[in-house]
């Protein structure tokens, strides 16, 4: 099968357009339909991965979709990499906490901050600087877990109350 600039281009364009499976099912097709070397050919003339036809291939002729496991690649939570963590969270955040005054929602309020539970971390638990996620991930740690920061109202003084004048006759 003679491949033209015209083709090549269509064969390119609707590749990029199609996404995992259906897009190796596309090539797996196409290097059949051009025969013996067709996977080689492809990769030359069409810049396509030979691994990625060749997994094409398997796929049309077993009819199993391999599954790309998309959801298991990027980085891992913090509480994979530490295990005790969430439990030395709650240890420290606990102590501090109290529950809605009005008792309009179920959420625990803390004084802490984020930074003040990090650094209580390092102090008490033995955790290093290095070894703990940043302030902002345990903000969010918190915040999952049901505790959310609450601002302390300050004491404000009272108001003094302004005493009349007595009007000056003159």
């Amino acid at each position: 099968m003679e491949l033209t600039e015209e083709l090549k281009d269509l064969l390119i364009k609707t590749a990029k357009q199609l996404k995992g499976s259906a897009r190796r099912l596309f090539m797996a097709r196409t290097v059949k339909t051009l025969g013996p070397g067709g996977a080689s050919r492809a990769e030359r003339e069409l810049g396509w991965n030979r691994k990625t036809i060749r997994k094409g291939m398997h796929e049309l002729e077993s009819g199993i979709t391999c599954v790309d496991a998309f959801g298991s690649r990027g980085r891992k939570r913090s509480e994979e990499h530490l295990p005790n963590l969430l439990r030395d969270i709650r240890a420290i955040v606990d102590g501090q906490s109290q529950t809605d005054p009005q008792f309009k929602t179920n959420q625990l309020y803390t004084r802490l901050t984020a930074a003040e539970v990090r650094r209580q971390l390092i102090s008490e638990k033995g955790y290093t600087d290095k070894e703990l996620p940043t302030a902002t991930t345990i903000g969010t740690k918190l915040n999952e877990m049901g505790y959310f920061p609450a601002k302390v109202a300050k004491a404000k003084p009272k108001k003094r109350l302004q005493q009349p004048t007595p009007s000056s006759n003159r």
